[in-house]
């Protein structure tokens, strides 16, 4: 099959839907389908990325990255959007490629670097099955950036929401990994939803690795850990990721927490780490921030922490759940977004209430002070995702495209 993907990002840059795309890119090479996948320059970040040339041109064995040029995006440093002179290059190359299929992910945020609704134009003409993914509540992060009164954020996010529905409601279909994000979709009017498994696992990175007391002296020269409880803090260090929750409620209830026993590990990047680094060296010594992650050192990472904090309300799946599970360690998330899928409360982790900050500690002591409690959900907590692969997944994947292929043909 020939199919041209159009992302919204793509590594170096680390997030949910870049991992998505090395995994899904890694195996349709091993399927042995051609791919072209659409993304952003990044050369401009060289400075924060100097490892950027690693990810274009021919990656792997039939699948071929091209760059489009691109625009600072949303005021970060570490991000950039295509821009709008670049759709004529994303038509030429179609048209060259011809493909069997088109999938696009993320296409509200590459409609405000186009100010098109990608590829709709080209797939109508041709007559090829054009499918979008719906990864991030964008419309949501606008109270995260925008310091503007409720009722005006409120009013935004109801324009926002009618110009997203009319957007995916121009593509043959629309793939949702959540069903409680799917349903949320729903009511706001999207009607071409198709709920699957579409996000997997590395189950065989994760199952490779073997936990070593001495994993953090040796990978990251940080010594005196191997004793305390590790939390491990995964994602960026952006307000979108609720990290004044977070600050918040450890500040707060801090008396109720022994700092001297943990080790805060905070994995990512972004404009808050200063204010982060700050606030919690206030509360304890033993804060320790790692930098952005490859994805392939994920699992031992996670294999060699205890617990997986995330305060995030705004995911609509959240991977990094789903590989802390991989690796064998409890999760303390919200009572939102796609965690209510994914969190089997009180068996594979906590979900606290959202926005209770007294709910939070009380549920994250339980997980630092109980040992046995936490072995046990780890035990769990594997097998709620023994079935998350991306060989499944991305052969779900497949047979989406292969059927709206058949349509189309038979039209």
């Amino acid at each position: 099959m020939k199919i041209a993907i159009i992302s919204s990002g793509f590594l170096p840059v680390v997030d949910g839907v870049t991992v998505t795309q090395l995994y899904r890119l890694q195996k349709l090479s091993e399927y042995g389908h051609q791919v072209i996948l659409f993304c952003p320059d990044y050369s401009s970040l060289a400075t924060v990325y100097p490892n950027w040339k690693d990810y274009t041109g021919q990656i792997y064995s039939g699948v071929k990255i091209i760059n489009l040029p691109s625009t600072p995006f949303a005021g970060l440093d570490f991000e950039r959007n295509v821009s709008q002179s670049s759709y004529k290059i994303v038509l030429d190359e179609l048209e060259k490629f011809r493909p069997d299929v088109i999938h696009i992910d993320e296409p509200e945020r590459l409609w405000l670097g186009f100010f098109k609704v990608p590829s709709i134009d080209y797939a109508k003409r041709i007559g090829t099955p054009c499918i979008s993914f719906f990864h991030t509540n964008f419309v949501e992060y606008l109270e995260d950036y925008l310091p503007l009164p409720f009722p005006l954020i409120s009013g935004l996010q109801f324009i926002m929401k009618r110009h997203r529905r009319s957007i995916y409601n121009s593509y043959d279909a629309t793939l949702v990994s959540s069903r409680v994000t799917a349903d949320q979709l729903v009511k706001t009017g999207v009607k071409n939803i198709r709920y699957g498994q579409f996000l997997g696992i590395d189950q065989k990175g994760f199952s490779a690795v073997v936990k070593d007391l001495n994993f953090f002296e040796n990978k990251y020269n940080l010594s005196g850990l191997s004793k305390k409880t590790k939390l491990i803090f995964l994602g960026r260090l952006t307000p979108d990721k609720n990290w004044t929750f977070t600050l918040d409620a450890l500040s707060k209830f801090a008396e109720n927490i022994d700092f001297d026993k943990l080790a805060l590990i905070i994995a990512g990047d972004g404009e808050l780490k200063e204010e982060i680094s700050t606030k919690l060296n206030q509360l304890t010594p033993n804060v320790y921030f790692l930098g952005r992650i490859h994805p392939n050192d994920i699992p031992e990472l996670l294999v060699n922490s205890d617990i997986h904090v995330t305060t995030s309300e705004k995911e609509t799946t959240g991977l990094t759940v789903l590989e802390a599970f991989a690796a064998g360690i409890p999760v303390i998330a919200p009572r939102a977004g796609g965690f209510i899928d994914n969190v089997k409360n009180n068996e594979t982790g906590f979900l606290y209430n959202r926005g209770d900050a007294e709910d939070f500690v009380k549920k994250l002591n339980l997980l630092i002070e109980n040992k046995a409690l936490r072995e046990e959900m780890a035990k769990k907590s594997k097998e709620s995702v023994i079935d998350f692969s991306w060989e499944k997944a991305v052969k779900n994947l497949l047979k989406v495209w292969e059927g709206e292929i058949t349509k189309k043909l038979n039209k």
